[in-house]
């Protein structure tokens, strides 16, 4: 099983999610801190040139490889990607099971300004604190989505699974 998630830059809430996916930061009744989420491998360190990369994270306690990719506002790169699997499993005998996982509807307002002003215009005084805020209002329905995730990939037997998780706007 490979775990791809993937949103409009990659940084913020992708990066959440690969780190409750791996158990690098833990779901709990307290909030996290700004630390916590600063130090998130890849939150809000991503730049242009890495839209498109898939980013490994780190190995789960399955054994499972944890990716992600910022895909831009391309609707077409994830489907692009799930025929790209399909045509090398039918062609080539690799029968991994691959799971992409879309957190761009967790992505609260504060997050987006916070991208905009850290990413966009290089504004971090400005950018970082929404940023920080955003992450905060949104590590519940990561965590969700990120368990939710690991649930369908359990249960299903599809080779190529596409989760929009449009429940969690």
């Amino acid at each position: 099983m490979i775990y791809i998630y993937n949103d409009y830059g990659g940084t913020h809430t992708t990066a959440l999610a690969a780190a409750y996916h791996l158990k690098k930061i833990i779901q709990s009744e307290r909030e996290l801190t700004k630390e916590e989420i600063l130090n998130v491998n890849y939150f809000n360190k991503l730049t242009k040139k890495d839209f498109g990369n898939i980013i490994f994270h780190g190995i789960d306690e399955n054994g499972d490889p944890v990716y992600t990719i910022g895909r831009k506002s391309s609707k077409l790169v994830v489907p692009a990607m799930k025929n790209l699997i399909l045509l090398i499993q039918s062609k080539h005998q690799f029968h991994e099971q691959i799971i992409f996982s879309n957190t761009s509807p967790t992505v609260p307002l504060a997050m987006s300004i916070g991208g905009f002003f850290s990413r966009g215009l290089k504004i971090d005084f400005i950018g970082v604190p929404l940023l920080v805020i955003g992450a905060k209002q949104c590590c519940d329905n990561i965590f969700r989505l990120v368990e939710n995730t690991k649930q369908i990939a359990q249960n299903n037997k599809d080779q190529v699974i596409i989760l929009e998780n449009n429940e969690y706007k």
